[in-house]
């Protein structure tokens, strides 16, 4: 038996167990047991809870969609099942993450849902979302003409909205939810691989030759858009953007008037001395009103460092005028 074997035998009988109880039952150093231990989470064979010096790991439990639901979804159309395949994430309570039709099934199952009418309800749910969608990318610039009366932006992108009718969070807005929340790199990495097509693709559009990349209020050990900045690893030239520490942080989507929205970007954003651009991409998580990516173009126009476009990308956005995303 291997080593990987015992340490999954150990924690199905014991439940939820520590490196050293690993450690002392297999008489080998913590190191050892955790680079054991990665390779299970990397496989997803286990699970891990907590943080240092207080983690324990448990064996990841397999949810397996009834074959019934499983039969039906196999009698759909051919386009529904693959826009299933391609679309759906199910992210379950115990922090299970189920793609396509696995996920599908078990979510019509959790909502007691015929699996057939629904995939023929998200079928039609997605095309109506996707009509705002062009060459894949979501114009944003509708919110920002509704919302404010100066705008600094020549145009706003998203690469997908963060919910949708009956289905709530889409895909790309679970993963952003929980790999911020969560501050899991591998989650934070596989986002940053998504995204990366898009962003290539305004850069090559627009002739983009600097980027920014909109600064977190709250402190993280892992922080997103650092991690996605790092993992990006573009070649233009990165604009430095930094958010101002204040007595109190202060998060966007803690404030629901549009008013403090803007007063918070405008006092907190800070655009440090660079070199002119001629085109510059401002690049955010979501957005909710747009006071940020707003706020920072007027300071870039400012200081004279854009010569020509600022253009607006944001990986999630709210289908509505000015809406809160207060989870991100």
């Amino acid at each position: 038996m291997t080593t990987s074997q015992k340490i999954i035998e150990y924690i199905e009988e014991h439940g939820q167990v520590t490196g050293s109880e690993l450690a002392d039952f297999l008489d080998i150093t913590d190191r050892a047991v955790r680079k054991q231990l990665k390779t299970l989470l990397d496989n997803d064979k286990v699970a891990k809870t907590g943080k240092p010096p207080k983690v324990y790991y448990s064996v990841r439990s397999k949810i397996i969609p009834l074959q019934e639901t499983e039969d039906q979804l196999k009698s759909i159309d051919k386009n529904i099942r693959n826009e299933i395949i391609d679309n759906f994430l199910y992210v379950t309570p115990r922090g299970t993450m189920l793609e396509g039709l696995d996920g599908f099934s078990i979510w019509c199952q959790e909502r007691k849902l015929d699996p057939i009418t629904t995939a023929n309800t998200y079928k039609r749910t997605i095309a109506k979302y996707r009509k705002y969608a062009k060459h894949g990318l979501i114009d944003g610039m509708y919110k920002m003409k509704s919302t404010f009366d100066d705008v600094a932006l020549d145009n706003l992108f998203y690469i997908d909205f963060y919910a949708i009718e009956i289905f709530g969070k889409t895909k790309l807005g679970q993963l952003l939810l929980f790999a911020k929340q969560s501050q899991n790199k591998k989650l934070i990495n596989e986002l940053s691989d998504i995204i990366k097509p898009s962003v290539l693709k305004v850069i090559q559009e627009y002739d983009i030759d600097g980027v920014g990349f909109i600064p977190p209020t709250v402190k993280r050990e892992v922080q997103l858009m650092k991690q996605i900045q790092k993992r990006l690893n573009l070649s233009t030239r990165t604009l430095v953007i930094n958010k101002v520490k204040t007595q109190v942080a202060v998060p966007q989507k803690t404030l629901s008037k549009i008013e403090d929205r803007v007063i918070n970007a405008k006092e907190t954003i800070v655009v440090e001395r660079n070199e002119s651009c001629s085109n510059i991409l401002l690049i955010d998580d979501a957005v909710g009103s747009g006071s940020t990516l707003n706020e920072t173009a007027k300071k870039i126009r400012q200081k004279g460092f854009c010569k020509g476009k600022i253009i607006g990308l944001a990986i999630t956005g709210s289908f509505t005028g000015f809406e809160v995303i207060s989870e991100v």
